[in-house]
């Protein structure tokens, strides 16, 4: 599923008020991560993850995304934003 700039937009505007739930230490994308990961984006749908001081952040959130099958909404700064749609009874009606 690839998002569209609309949907992108929404998005934003959706997580904007949300907190980071997932915070990825010195030690990156390890498998423990992931788990967090998938298991905040199934409850949750669309999660902000914060990631390390290192270089290379946009880097980190897309390999995160990857991980846990999501789309990369955006990247400002230390904080990336996470999206997966659930197929049954999404809380997100995203506009075409």
């Amino acid at each position: 599923m690839s998002l569209n700039s609309h949907q992108r937009q929404f998005l934003k505007a959706q997580a904007h008020s949300l907190k980071p739930v997932v915070l990825l230490g010195n030690d990156g994308l390890s498998e423990n991560v992931i788990k967090e990961i998938e298991s905040s984006i199934e409850h949750h749908e669309l999660i902000k993850i914060r990631t390390n001081a290192g270089l290379g952040r946009k880097d980190q959130a897309l390999e995160a995304a990857n991980a846990v099958n999501a789309e990369l909404v955006s990247v400002v700064g230390r904080v990336a934003v996470l999206f997966r749609q659930r197929k049954e009874d999404s809380r997100f009606i995203l506009p075409r």
